[in-house]
């Protein structure tokens, strides 16, 4: 969440006065010249080269001392810049509490917005389930329903299998029975003209004996 805040506070840019640096004249010094002087007349050094070297080193110390005060403030200025810094951080802390209470708001409404996006989801995802399982349920019902009819097709067909069966071994059994039974009547018709045609040689060969007895006995009465 992108949040603008137009705030109070601004870019303090705090211009220090500087010090101005006393007058080399009005500055003390603590070391003694004319001792520095005489110190380097005693080296060897003339007069006037001592008082040359002396004031080249007070005006090398005046510049270095104008640096300093330069970066010093007064106990005054300090003061005041401590009062604008301690308005600064007031303003700053200020803004920070409206900033906060702002963000917080906005925070809310946010988490407001989410709980209701969340519900919402929440009520999708309950629907989207509900419709998932009914889908289920009906598909499992429709595929039960096919296994069901599957299996009474299944048994219907394995019942007309076996009446099928059934009728051909009893088809088959009739003609077994019937094709012994015309094996019996030929068998039997075969032996009555067997035992016809059994007959018929005995009557043949008895007549053929009895008519070689009486030829032989014709011949044997000739001839005695």
């Amino acid at each position: 969440v992108c949040l603008e805040f137009n705030t109070s506070i601004k870019a303090f840019q705090y211009d220090l006065k500087n010090v101005e640096a006393a007058k080399s004249e009005s500055r003390k010094f603590y070391f003694d010249t004319h001792a520095v002087v005489r110190l380097l007349e005693e080296k060897g050094f003339s007069t006037e080269q001592a008082e040359v070297l002396v004031t080249a080193l007070i005006k090398i110390t005046n510049s270095n001392m104008d640096v300093i005060y330069k970066d010093m403030v007064t106990k005054v200025q300090q003061e005041i810049m401590l009062q604008k810094v301690m308005s600064h951080i007031a303003a700053v802390k200020k803004d920070m509490i409206i900033l906060e209470k702002s963000e917080f708001s906005a925070l809310l409404v946010e988490n407001e917005k989410l709980k209701l996006e969340l519900q919402q989801l929440k009520i999708q995802a309950a629907d989207e389930m509900n419709k998932i399982r009914s889908d289920a349920i009906l598909e499992l019902n429709l595929e039960k329903s096919r296994v069901k009819e599957m299996y009474a097709d299944h048994e219907r067909k394995l019942l007309e299998l076996r009446t099928e069966t059934v009728e051909m071994h009893s088809e088959q059994d009739r003609a077994v029975t019937q094709t012994i039974m015309k094996i019996d009547t030929e068998v039997a018709g075969l032996k009555t003209m067997l035992e016809s045609h059994k007959l018929d040689t005995i009557k043949y060969l008895a007549g053929s004996v009895f008519t070689c007895l009486t030829v032989a006995l014709g011949f044997y009465r000739i001839w005695m």
